[in-house]
């Protein structure tokens, strides 16, 4: 037996369809297994707060060892853990092919399929989950939606948020008046005397980048015609991370069989696909593949799937992006949103920044700590203000110029970690995706400025 696996991590299917992924006595021998794995390496302990609620749990315990832990003490270390995948990518020496065959993620995974199974997910919480829903209702009525869940909303906005379950201090997502669909309408013509003309790319807008920030869409489609790619925009459903944070594994199932059936024509007539967001792309790269192993048409979107900046870096390295491009003035700070470094693609996001003419890139590598939904939630939000401290610190100690993350929801909670740091000096500009700024070098797109 090895102390750690020197091959790269490789992941087991999801036996999502057989009876035993969700009988609790198995789930508790297999937690009980990788929990005494965990407090006896500990090297996760700094990554996030599912790691120190289990190491208390087992250091206050009578005997000091995971058999003096009460099973029922279990959930809160499942409930701390946002399925972030870094213990999995870049700490754990256990993981496939090792032997002790540890996958942390897909055992939290497991147990909230089981809680799913027994009826456990609150109706609020499944709504919240229902994003493609919500994003279609709330654009139809974005001013009165963003009022009313603002931070500051005094008359509404403290109901609206116990009832939603989320902090009276959270910064909430904005919605949109119209979809990046509506918008792409209007982006530029393709330029065909461009390197890259010839090349082809379906936008998978998804939720968050077609109802709350389209902007990041346009600037990507502005960029890219500019680039000579052809584009289009499609948002057949959600990719089903807020349901798989939820466990509710067939849901994601389902929407992953809508979304592979409607882009795989496009992949036939040759075209690229392009997720808005990182998770998104991870989904669709890697998570659907678990879930449902034996789908050609599964298989065939992760072979055509493309991060956002992982596409663009791909144009510059191959056929080389349109000159034109002026300095960005100012530090960019751009931090690695961790769905990003679980698609194992290396820093893209900096890469594709560095393309910017004497750009100054300061890379961030740390867990913002936001998860999902699970840091706007009141039990959660202090936590995950607290996990994301220091890449907020390092951010404002970069000083003037410009934080980003290509995880958007990230970099909300990062700016808002800056705000509590109430320092004296200037503050960095939040720009929602690093795309913006190769827009903004062109002079394009809707950061642009004269």
């Amino acid at each position: 037996m090895r102390e750690g696996s020197l091959e790269a991590p490789t992941r087991h299917p999801i036996p999502w369809q057989d009876e035993s992924f969700y009988d609790p006595d198995e789930i508790e021998k297999e937690l009980r297994r990788v929990f005494d794995i965990c407090h006896g390496c500990r090297r996760c302990f700094n990554l996030c707060d599912s790691f120190p609620r289990l190491f208390d749990l087992v250091d206050a315990s009578p005997t000091e060892e995971l058999d003096g832990v009460k099973s029922e003490d279990f959930k809160p270390v499942v409930d701390a853990c946002t399925l972030c995948d870094m213990c999995y990518m870049t700490k754990c020496p256990y993981v496939p092919p090792h032997e002790f065959n540890l996958d942390f993620p897909h055992l939290m995974l497991r147990y909230r399929a089981m809680e799913e199974k027994q009826g456990k997910v609150p109706f609020v919480d499944r709504q919240i989950a229902e994003t493609d829903r919500n994003g279609k209702m709330a654009t139809l009525v974005s001013p009165i939606a963003n009022w009313a869940t603002a931070r500051d909303n005094k008359i509404v906005g403290p109901t609206l948020r116990k009832v939603a379950g989320f902090h009276p201090d959270v910064e909430l997502p904005k919605y949109a008046s119209h979809s990046l669909k509506a918008q792409a309408a209007m982006s530029p013509a393709v330029n065909k005397d461009a390197p890259a003309f010839g090349r082809k790319a379906v936008l998978y807008a998804t939720c968050f980048g077609d109802y709350n920030n389209p902007g990041v869409g346009v600037d990507l489609i502005a960029v890219l015609r500019k680039n000579g790619v052809e584009t289009e925009v499609v948002q057949p459903k959600c990719c089903g991370m807020p349901l798989l944070e939820q466990g509710r594994i067939a849901d994601v199932a389902a929407n992953a069989k809508i979304v592979s059936a409607e882009l795989g024509p496009w992949i036939d007539k040759g075209y690229d696909v392009i997720a808005l967001v990182p998770s998104c792309a991870l989904m669709l790269k890697f998570e659907w593949k678990l879930i449902l192993p034996n789908e050609p048409a599964i298989e065939k979107l992760s072979r055509a799937t493309f991060d956002v900046s992982e596409y663009i870096v791909d144009i510059a390295k191959k056929e080389g992006l349109v000159p034109g491009m002026k300095p960005v003035p100012g530090t960019l700070s751009v931090h690695m949103a961790c769905h990003a470094r679980a698609q194992n693609m290396g820093q893209k996001a900096a890469e594709m920044l560095r393309l910017i003419p004497e750009a100054s890139v300061k890379v961030i590598e740390r867990c913002s700590g936001h998860g999902g939904s699970w840091g706007f939630k009141k039990e959660w939000f202090d936590v995950a203000m607290k996990v994301g401290r220091p890449v907020a610190r390092q951010a404002a100690q970069n000083g003037a110029g410009f934080v980003m993350s290509e995880c958007p929801l990230a970099g909300v909670h990062i700016a808002q970690g800056i705000e509590n740091q109430k320092t004296d000096g200037p503050k960095p500009e939040l720009v929602s995706h690093p795309v913006q700024l190769l827009a903004r070098a062109y002079g394009i797109g809707t950061t642009a400025r004269a």
